[in-house]
């Protein structure tokens, strides 16, 4: 698996495992009609899967917990999360569902439509979780694909005083509402931020979302237009630039951030360098096509961080 295997904090990553088909096209459909893709990749991925290798690119160790299928599909997602470098041995293989899966098109732009399918039987049964199940890592980080599991991990990890980081992406209100109180840090989309402040104006975001988690570390990406944030019992807004890059691929650009960012954290980084660290890994991902294929090494984000 590498020589991040005995080495560096290990970050527990809760939530989406997919097995991911993407097509590469030099333009977006439009309409009906046949597609011709000129590249094609299928790879085992979603929110926390490449948000894990992204920790393990990093230097990290990634642990994840999420669900497949007791299919075919699963046992695929499995094998080709575990020879990426992360740790599958507590994933859940839930009986008589589907493994879930998505057909992606992404175009020369680097813009992408995504068709995913979400089997309901995956998560109708919460693992169980304890502290003692927790105690081995450094930070954990979810994702809002599997919120009864996400609340628990997050509350405990809080409960023992570790980072307990929400990738605050699109999902019902309800369900951001549910888990944001849990944790220390949230990552908010861009599109999820607004839902939840009915404003599209990024920098206007930060006041509303800290007022409301007021000791909550708050950030809220917005893809190269940078990265805003408060700190927590701070309403000062903060602000860091990313990269300029000619993107290729998006796809698993902001699992990379939350991933490093998990990482950094752990590893005690100070906000702004973890911010730093994480756009510049974002941007270079998407320089690449392959979805979190793309994710770079710790050495390669860091010889990247002089923009």
């Amino acid at each position: 698996m590498g020589e991040n295997k005995n080495h560096g904090k290990h970050v527990l990553c809760v939530g989406a495992a997919v097995l991911d088909t993407l097509f590469r096209v030099h333009d977006m459909p439009t309409g009906q009609g046949k597609v011709l893709p000129y590249e094609m990749l299928q790879i085992a991925e979603g929110m926390a899967s490449s948000a894990a290798y992204a920790v393990h690119r990093m230097g990290g160790r990634a642990s994840l917990w999420g669900a497949v299928g007791d299919d075919e599909t699963g046992s695929r997602i499995l094998r080709d999360l575990t020879e990426s470098g992360i740790d599958t041995s507590g994933m859940t293989v839930a009986k008589g569902a589907r493994s879930a899966l998505s057909t992606i098109i992404i175009d020369d732009r680097g813009e992408r439509l995504i068709v995913p399918f979400y089997d309901h039987k995956l998560h109708e049964t919460k693992r169980f979780c304890t502290v003692e199940d927790l105690a081995p890592f450094d930070a954990v980080l979810v994702d809002v694909r599997w919120p009864d599991l996400a609340l628990e991990v997050l509350t405990l990890a809080r409960m023992l005083g570790k980072p307990a980081i929400l990738d605050g992406d699109v999902a019902p209100v309800a369900t951001l509402e549910r888990l944001a109180p849990a944790a220390t840090h949230i990552i908010f989309s861009e599109p999820a931020a607004e839902r939840l402040t009915g404003t599209g104006d990024v920098p206007a975001m930060l006041p509303l979302l800290h007022s409301r988690y007021p000791q909550t570390f708050i950030a809220v990406t917005a893809g190269p237009a940078g990265c805003y944030w408060t700190e927590r019992g701070h309403p000062e807004v903060h602000f860091q630039s990313t990269l300029k890059v000619e993107a290729v691929d998006t796809l698993a650009a902001g699992d990379v951030f939350h991933g490093t960012f998990a990482l950094a954290i752990a590893e005690g980084m100070e906000s702004r360098a973890a911010i730093q660290l994480s756009s510049v890994a974002a941007a270079l991902k998407c320089q690449i096509f392959g979805g979190r294929a793309g994710a770079p090494t710790r050495a390669e984000a860091e010889a990247a961080l002089s923009f």
